[in-house]
């Protein structure tokens, strides 16, 4: 049965999280922007694991889902460190790190500084440094002007009412940007991404690809998949491509009885 609770960082804020024990790795969940460990893939996830038996770790970065805390007090590095501090908290073993949108970016810092603790690393329509690449190069003078005096953007959002974007987390993305250069990770890593992707170009997927030293990568293109890559068959391509890194930990060793206390 799934565990539920909160951890409490220094400053008060608490960090919602949910644990399914079972066999590792610990599959890990790291939900994107403004999004939160309720979301469709996230729930398709956890169904899936709790039938395989394999364990698994949702969370909610500070201001976002059941968590506390300012949304607009958040950042990358903030975020990055809330998911880190959860992991450490609730689990151990090895760990395969799922990544949606920023929350591939999320899995990526985490697996750098987790090592190799992390035996895979999955991004769903990942989007490392979106901030400068995808947020500041889409601004208009006017609107950078606005940010850098207000300190805050209400930024139009396809999917509901418009995102607050503050110049603290564009300062802060600069210092975590990973596309400029080599990526250390040696682990596996499968990227899935669509090609209707109208958020984050598909592009994205190759270039980190690239970037990556791992010599385990794969990437997936989806000719008709959105950002959200939430329909039943997206669904089904995740959780194929989760269970195929299962399958190649099971063979080299590194999937442990019990990894989630």
């Amino acid at each position: 049965m799934e565990q539920h609770g909160r951890l409490r960082r220094d400053d008060g804020v608490e960090l919602a999280w949910a644990l399914l024990p079972g066999r590792g790795p610990t599959v890990v969940f790291l939900p994107g922007f403004g999004s939160d460990m309720g979301g469709i893939k996230a729930l398709a996830l956890r169904d899936w694991c709790a039938g395989a038996g394999q364990a698994l770790l949702r969370l909610d970065y500070s201001g976002h889902g059941t968590s506390t805390g300012q949304f607009t007090e958040g950042c990358i590095g903030i975020w990055a460190e809330d998911a880190r501090r959860v992991i450490d908290a609730v689990t151990t073993g090895p760990l395969l790190l799922a990544g949606s949108s920023m929350g591939g970016w999320i899995a990526l810092i985490t697996a750098l500084a987790l090592g190799k603790r992390v035996t895979g690393l999955l991004g769903i329509a990942a989007a490392p440094d979106f901030t400068e690449e995808l947020m500041w190069a889409a601004m208009t003078p006017e609107h950078r002007e606005t940010l850098l005096r207000d300190g805050l953007l209400m930024a139009p959002n396809g999917y509901g009412p418009p995102v607050p974007i503050t110049r603290a987390l564009i300062e802060d993305g600069r210092r975590h940007l990973l596309l400029g250069s080599p990526i250390d990770l040696a682990c596996p890593v499968r990227l899935l991404h669509g090609q209707q992707d109208a958020d984050v170009p598909w592009q994205f997927a190759l270039r980190l690809a690239r970037r990556l030293s791992a010599a385990d990568v794969q990437v997936t293109l989806v000719k008709d998949g959105d950002h959200r890559l939430s329909r039943p068959l997206d669904l089904a391509m995740i959780t194929r491509a989760l269970a195929g890194m299962l399958a190649d930990a099971d063979a080299d060793g590194t999937a442990t009885a019990l990894s989630a206390p």
